[in-house]
């Protein structure tokens, strides 16, 4: 079996869901080697502690060179941890010269069955990303990009490496939480891909990869034993992007937007809960009073109804100075 490389980054308030990721990740890549880019000293002494097999942490430092450093000035958290996407995976395939071909994974994934399908389909191609796959009611939402940066991956070869290059680059120049000259954070930049890179990018079309807040309902959602199905395929992964961890127990799947049309897949989100909870029981072995990422309930509902309420350039101008709305 190939040995398969991945990189994510995370702080400590995405660590629960960082660990539940990573946990996830080795049960169902067995050969793995998995770069983890630390954005705080509290998350890599953690993670060294929990000794997840194949995970290797990267210091902040260590990818902080004046170019970055120089982006870092003037940008949120969310925006800065958008560049560094890139900026760990060159870090990653500019320092391991083993590493052929390097994935790049958002940290709240959780994997449900073998990867294997997704590189097979990826074949020889140099370079992979996964569409949103909108259904017809958030097309809308298109406006923010065609592809999502969740799984991104990259062969060291020509196509790859001039891609990674430029997408490190632009990324450095300009990644900001607004829409902007065709540009929107780190995302927009992967419409081009298709055009540019012909035949050596390929659009990942296995349904079972990249299921998430704003596609489900376009699928038929089954349990098989226990194997979750997207009509009739594997679910290899699913993204739980906004899913928030409340004090006193309990989460909340997403944002409202995302209800139009279909419930949540329930059972899905369980799995999930079951993960953070043992990710939460792990690492408060070691750090028995962490509760970084946690949430009150009625801070989100504000958020929630800020999100709603509030104008598009008001909620960009609060995000730019630390200010949240969901």
């Amino acid at each position: 079996m190939a040995i398969r490389h991945y990189c994510t980054l995370f702080d400590r308030n995405y660590l629960f869901k960082g660990v539940a990721m990573l946990r996830s990740l080795v049960r169902h890549s067995k050969e793995a080697n998995i770069y983890v880019l630390c954005i705080d000293e509290v998350t890599g002494a953690l993670l060294r502690k929990l000794e997840i097999p194949g995970v290797h942490t990267i210091s902040l430092a260590e990818v902080e060179t004046s170019e970055v450093l120089a982006a870092k000035k003037n940008r949120s958290i969310a925006e800065y941890c958008w560049t560094l996407s890139s900026v760990t995976l060159w870090h990653v395939i500019q320092s391991v010269p083993s590493v052929d071909l390097l994935t790049y994974l958002d940290a709240d994934l959780m994997f449900f069955s073998d990867v294997e399908p997704v590189f097979e389909e990826m074949g020889s191609a140099s370079i992979l990303a996964i569409e949103h796959r909108y259904p017809p009611e958030r097309k809308r939402f298109e406006i923010y990009g065609k592809f999502n940066v969740q799984w991104v991956s990259f062969r060291r070869d020509r196509d790859g490496l001039d891609c990674l290059k430029t997408w490190r680059a632009q990324c450095l120049d300009w990644c900001y939480a607004r829409i902007e000259d065709g540009k929107h954070g780190d995302q927009m930049y992967l419409d081009a891909w298709p055009e540019l890179y012909g035949t050596a990018f390929h659009s990942l079309q296995n349904v079972g990869a990249g299921l998430a807040p704003w596609n489900y309902s376009n699928y038929k959602i089954s349990q098989e034993d226990n194997c979750i199905l997207v009509d009739g395929t594997k679910l290899i992964f699913y993204h739980f992007h906004q899913f928030q961890i409340l004090e006193g127990g309990g989460f909340k799947h997403f944002s409202t937007r995302y209800f139009e049309g279909a419930k949540p897949p329930e059972r899905v989100y369980e799995l999930y809960w079951q993960s953070i909870r043992s990710a939460m029981d792990a690492v408060r072995l070691i750090e028995p009073e962490f509760s970084a990422g946690i949430r009150a309930a009625s801070t989100i509902r504000f958020r929630s109804m800020a999100s709603r309420l509030l104008p598009t350039k008001l909620k960009g101008a609060l995000k730019r100075v630390g200010l949240r709305t969901w």
